[in-house]
């Protein structure tokens, strides 16, 4: 019996047999224009309007933007099918990002940069989150039960360390193109890849496909209602702080770096962290079963408060390389622990608007919190900066002990309905 089980799972096919290679190719460069929109928008602004302080008013529009739509696209999505969404956001975005550049090198208000700014965030394809709704549905209506979970753990792993991978190559490919070109040609190459890979992603056999726990006529199963859940709902609080945690970060250590008179070595000294949260958020796929999720969200979120709490002492770049260090190894993990949350709470039929609500609370923690660390290194100081990471890891972990004992309420209901 265990033995035709075991040549039974090793017949079946893999993720990246279902999927197919080409799949993982082009929606790993259809994330890319999304993760240059905020720092292209800041660029530009800042070199064609002169100020620092609308930059980064016009980089939280477009998290304004995200937050306000990101998640009716995702039920959008879920209601008529990935492709026909993303084909119209392909062409809406990339218009978006080329209105943008020349209102910005215009001569309207700035209240009309803003306005653009917003539309930039309401049109952004989130091919992240979709791709992990996408291939959340292929695992759970094309595998074995019993490799699901698995499945599901290895796959938000490699998404997340994709995530990381583009969020640090992204700003990279902008500071290249607006040094060699223009500070306009970071908008104007995400508008080309935008069109190209993302409609690529849009026409991909797997972009047809929609679950099978939708009607005929496209209708959900589950009730609105269930997206508020609070189970639900600590989930995209938690996900929030770590993206507050993104934007704070990176803003207070460039203002750590100006002060000693190197601000840009501030993106060498981050990707000590963005690289060991990739290889440590791949790395959660091979944690035993007996290190729960529940537990993992504590535990890697409580290293990664840890982690901030040095930034109180730090006062030189080689020891804020130790605790960027530090925080790398909490970051990822946390980060794949929450969207596997997601995927486990979301409602029948709903999964691209959960992944599209958790993708939005990365997007706009992020734009607001290099906001407001923006603002507070400038008037007030970078040790007051540096405080902020260290409130958002506090988000974060105090969302993971409200899911400890969201999980414990639950597991105690289901075992007295046994």
């Amino acid at each position: 019996m265990t033995r035709a089980t075991a040549s039974q799972q090793l017949a079946e096919p893999s993720l990246l047999r279902l999927a197919g290679l080409p799949y993982f190719l082009i929606a790993f460069i259809a994330r890319l224009p999304f993760a240059m929109m905020v720092v292209g928008v800041l660029t530009v602004v800042v070199s064609a309007r002169g100020s620092l302080s609308l930059g980064g008013l016009t980089s939280a529009a477009v998290g304004l933007g995200t937050a306000c739509f990101g998640p009716l696209l995702g039920a959008a999505a879920d209601r008529f099918g990935q492709r026909v969404v993303l084909m119209v956001l392909a062409l809406a975005n990339g218009a978006m990002l080329l209105l943008f550049t020349f209102v910005v090198y215009g001569t309207a208000a700035d209240g009309f940069v803003l306005l653009a700014a917003v539309g930039i965030g309401a049109t952004a394809p989130q091919v992240a989150p979709l791709s992990r709704s996408r291939l959340v549905t292929i695992i759970s209506e094309r595998m074995a039960e019993g490799r699901r979970a698995k499945t599901v753990s290895g796959t938000m792993a490699y998404e997340s360390a994709a995530d990381e991978t583009v969020f640090v190559f992204g700003p990279f490919l902008v500071g290249i193109l607006a040094s060699a070109i223009a500070p306009w040609a970071p908008l104007v190459g995400a508008a080309v890849l935008t069109v190209v890979f993302v409609g690529a992603f849009a026409l991909h056999p797997s972009g047809r496909h929609v679950s099978q726990d939708r009607d005929a006529d496209g209708k959900a199963p589950s009730a609105v209602s269930e997206l508020f859940r609070p189970q639900l709902l600590i989930v995209v609080l938690g996900i929030l702080g770590v993206g507050i945690f993104f934007g704070t970060m990176l803003t207070s250590l460039t203002s750590f770096m100006a002060d000693r008179g190197a601000p840009e070595q501030a993106g060498l000294l981050y990707g000590v962290m963005g690289v060991g949260s990739a290889i440590l958020a791949l790395g959660v796929a091979w944690l035993p079963a007996a290190f729960s999720m529940r537990a993992r969200w504590l535990v890697f979120s409580g290293i990664l408060l840890a982690g901030t709490l040095l930034l109180g002492f730090v006062d030189t770049p080689g020891a804020m390389m130790v605790a960027l260090a530090i925080m790398g190894i909490g970051i990822g993990p946390t980060l794949v622990t929450q969207y596997s949350f997601g995927a486990a709470r979301s409602p029948r039929g709903r999964s691209a608007t959960v992944m599209t609500m958790l993708g939005s609370g990365v997007v706009v923690g992020q734009s607001i919190g290099a906001a407001v660390a923006g603002e507070i290194a400038e008037n007030v100081g970078t040790p007051a900066a540096l405080l902020l990471p260290m409130i958002a890891a506090f988000i974060a972990f105090a969302a993971g002990v409200a899911n400890w004992l969201l999980s414990s309420e639950r597991r105690r209901e289901a075992l007295v309905k046994a």
